[in-house]
């Protein structure tokens, strides 16, 4: 390392050192123990479906939702945009929440890449509701309409505040799937905070849904990489999408050890995540300056305060960072590297900025 490389190096860590990051819990870096997994990992090339750790990784996903096949995928954008390919054609339209992360956040895919068109409906906190799915399904042959051929929901929902699908709605809008013909996809980036938050096992979740892509790269604290499980035949249209994408990668398992490491030792933690949200939430309740729009029953918190760009800016001088979402909403997330004197911090921190206006 140059004497000016290590310089750099030596006053951002400097600068690291007591920030607490809240911005979202896609930040955490490994831990020794997912690392040493990395480091010894048994790689294979995974294009030719030659990487055991990758296989290994694909079959205990598949088989935690009680799915026939998994596919280990760089991102959670491209394991929803893989959903959908595999599961439409150009020209269908998909419905989705309005605030859904494939609507919202990953760049007019559905549109660009897919071809397909969305069409959304409101609802609380990020869930659909049954009835306003049933409203917008088009199964139609007059060609002047887009046909609806998949629907997707979001588990839990991030601009719901984290709000996690009731079992029994998911079951509701898969009977509206079903009557129609119509395919299901569960955007499940969070699944395992509705799984931690809930006590439902995976499977549960999965059950009414064809597809459900889960990230590893946000709770679970891997450095990269998601997973979409559903039947053969769509793991395998998927796959070839993959590889169309530029998403077929090779020794990869190395990053697969680390999402190994994580289903066996990253998931009950989350607990510890929705806890500290709590108590971040609770502590803050009635402080003059801001207010809570939303419920918080897993590891996000959104706060509402009169300017969000200035509020963010002053709390990243004290060491907390956190996203505004728009003029008026600021996003905490809580995960694996946020300790309780972390939270102790942000709190305090929030308190006096907010009451200095």
């Amino acid at each position: 390392m140059t004497g000016t490389a290590a310089t750099q190096r030596e006053t951002w860590e400097e600068q690291a050192l007591g920030v607490v990051d809240l911005r979202s819990d896609t930040v955490t870096r490994p831990t020794q123990g997912m690392r040493d997994a990395m480091a010894g990992a048994e790689v294979g090339d995974d294009v030719f479906g030659e990487d055991p750790t990758v296989n290994a990784l694909q079959e205990r996903a598949a088989a935690l939702f009680c799915k026939e096949a998994g596919l280990f995928v760089p991102t959670g954008t491209m394991a929803n945009l893989l959903a959908v390919l595999a599961q439409t054609r150009p020209g269908d339209s998909v419905i989705l929440h309005e605030d859904a992360h494939p609507f919202q956040h990953e760049s007019g895919n559905l549109a660009m890449v897919a071809g397909v068109m969305p069409r959304t409906a409101p609802g609380a906190c990020g869930i659909l509701a049954p009835e306003s799915v049933e409203q917008r399904v088009v199964v139609t042959e007059d060609p002047h309409y887009s046909p609806t051929t998949l629907i997707s929901i979001e588990n839990t929902a991030n601009r719901g505040g984290g709000a996690v699908y009731p079992l029994d709605t998911i079951a509701a809008i898969a009977a509206v799937a079903r009557k129609h013909g119509l395919r299901l996809h569960c955007d499940g980036a969070r699944i395992f905070n509705a799984v931690v938050a809930t006590g439902l096992s995976p499977a549960e979740y999965a059950a009414h849904v064809d597809t459900l892509c889960f990230c590893l790269s946000k709770g679970l604290g891997c450095p990269a990489g998601s997973v979409l499980v559903g039947d053969s035949a769509t793991i395998a249209r998927a796959n070839r999408f993959r590889k169309m994408l530029g998403g077929g990668m090779r020794q990869v398992g190395i990053l697969a050890a680390a999402g190994l490491y994580a289903l066996d030792h990253h998931v009950d933690r989350l607990q510890e995540d929705h806890g500290r949200a709590k108590r971040f939430r609770d502590a803050l309740e009635d402080a003059p300056g801001l207010a809570f729009p939303l419920p918080s029953p897993t590891n996000m918190i959104y706060v509402e305060v009169n300017d969000a760009e200035g509020v963010a800016a002053r709390l990243a001088k004290r060491g907390v960072l956190v996203l505004a979402e728009d003029a008026r909403t600021l996003r905490a997330v809580f995960h694996l590297d946020v300790t309780d004197e972390d939270v102790e911090k942000a709190i305090g921190t929030f308190q006096g900025v907010c009451s200095s206006g």
